[in-house]
């Protein structure tokens, strides 16, 4: 910690307090699971971001840089923590994702299926 500087303008404040402020963030409440909510997957903590989110556009060749950008409410560090989350669970959240995906498949074949049902009757 730095301690108080003097001003020594009239229009600017006389004492300022220039201090460092260092806190540990304990990354590993940084991503939870929430029954109920986003179906308990793991998701960025105090979010509604998804670490499948994540992880999904990081594959569709987003830089983290880019994912915290067009997150704008994310920081570069929630991003990395939901990345190395998903590294160090790779098997199971890629099986989350595939049982998602062929799930969300089945749906749209079975909708598509009733409409075409619908406009042939």
């Amino acid at each position: 910690m730095r301690y108080p500087l003097r001003v020594d303008r009239t229009d600017q404040i006389t004492d300022v307090l220039l201090m460092s402020v260092q806190t540990d963030v304990e990354i590993g409440q940084m991503i939870t699971r929430t029954p109920g909510i986003k179906g308990g997957t793991p998701h960025i903590a105090g979010t509604g971001v998804t670490v499948r989110t994540i992880v999904r556009w990081h594959q569709s060749g987003l830089t983290p840089e880019e994912i915290a950008v067009r997150i704008g409410h994310l920081s570069l560090s929630q991003v990395h923590v939901a990345l190395a989350f998903y590294y160090a669970n790779q098997d199971l959240m890629d099986r989350e994702m595939a049982e998602e995906e062929a799930e969300s498949d089945r749906i749209e074949r079975e909708y598509l299926a009733q409409r075409q049902a619908e406009t042939s009757a």
